[in-house]
């Protein structure tokens, strides 16, 4: 079957007008933070589908509710303690006069979401404040590095059946562009299930089997009654950004991070469990004047995060940590 869109060409979130990114990756151990720059502003919307998310500031993004605008989006590994990397993202945004007029300054909204990679490596190292700013400095419109960087870094796949199984996560991105509309995704990528290729559902990197040495098809696996690992709840976690350059109302961001987790459902099986916190969010850039209508633009944003999802799949190298969890990576494995 050949795939509808060029994976080889896919593109990067970067390409969207009015969109930089950057990544910081900790050295000490696998982990890091990504952050989503829109200098000028964006409306923004968000779409938590995950039972075990960690957000921060996602209220704000509800279309009734004030703020229209937000400056950045941060992804980080860490858990809960990942989100203190947005305090850097607003430290960043403050020193270059960003951020919303409150007539004495101007104060930085920065939402945030989180993902689970405590198991790999010395949890007690996370991403913090100083991690956000480093992301913000490293920002450019230039193609993301991919695989295990930023986010990605210490993301891994394919759980169900134990961490002894599983295989190297990390952060991939995408774009396309049609008319003069451009839409990408940014997707880190650190799911339960396994990541599928979106064109022609095959397994590309997930559980292995008891040897280890292939793939184990968790949703096969489990329709033939193989019994899953009790899992510690939030221990997951896919979470991106969807950008266009398209003009959108709160409403239309809403429902653009909605159509994205299409996106999700076609690239990783299974997918929104109760042990993943999968959240993604959306950001409209306004800097062009072509309305192409919500139809296409949600097919784009499903097809560009279901490319970037399997990107950031094939794009992880195999890494062994310093207490022996050896994780194979699509990149290198097989």
């Amino acid at each position: 079957m050949k795939p509808c869109f060029d994976a080889g060409r896919a593109g990067s979130i970067t390409r969207v007008p009015g969109i930089e990114a950057g990544h910081f990756t900790e050295t000490r151990r696998p982990t890091g933070c990504t952050v989503v720059i829109a200098s000028e502003g964006a409306v923004a919307g968000v779409d938590v589908r995950g039972a075990a998310p960690g957000t921060r500031e996602t209220d704000l993004l509800a279309p009734t509710h004030l703020v229209d605008k937000v400056h950045a989006i941060m992804l980080a590994g860490g858990s809960a303690w990942g989100l203190d990397a947005a305090t850097g993202v607003m430290n960043w945004l403050e020193e270059q006069g960003m951020g919303l007029d409150v007539g004495v300054g101007r104060l930085p909204l920065v939402p945030a979401a989180v993902l689970f990679d405590l198991q790999v490596g010395d949890m007690r190292i996370r991403p913090g404040a100083a991690a956000g700013h480093a992301a913000c400095a490293d920002a450019s419109s230039e193609d993301l590095p991919e695989g295990n960087v930023g986010a990605g870094t210490g993301a891994t796949i394919g759980k169900v059946f134990g961490m002894q199984y599983a295989m190297k996560g990390g952060i991939g991105s995408a774009s396309i562009t049609i008319d003069g509309v451009t839409v990408g995704a940014l997707i880190a990528c650190n799911a339960l299930g396994d990541v599928i290729d979106p064109d022609t559902a095959r397994v590309i990197a997930g559980a292995r089997s008891a040897d280890g040495l292939r793939l184990r098809e968790t949703r096969r696996a489990l329709l033939h009654g193989d019994p899953p690992q009790p899992l510690l709840a939030g221990s997951n976690t896919t979470i991106g950004v969807v950008a266009t350059d398209a003009i959108l109302t709160k409403a239309q961001a809403h429902r653009l991070a909605v159509a994205a987790h299409d996106g999700l459902a076609r690239s990783i099986n299974p997918v929104h469990t109760m042990s993943d916190g999968d959240t993604l969010f959306a950001l409209g850039t306004g800097r062009t004047d072509r309305r192409p209508g919500m139809l296409l633009l949600a097919t784009l944003a499903a097809e560009v995060t279901a490319i970037a999802t399997a990107r950031a799949a094939r794009a992880a190298h195999s890494i062994t940590t310093a207490q022996g969890l050896y994780l194979p990576g699509a990149a290198d494995w097989g």
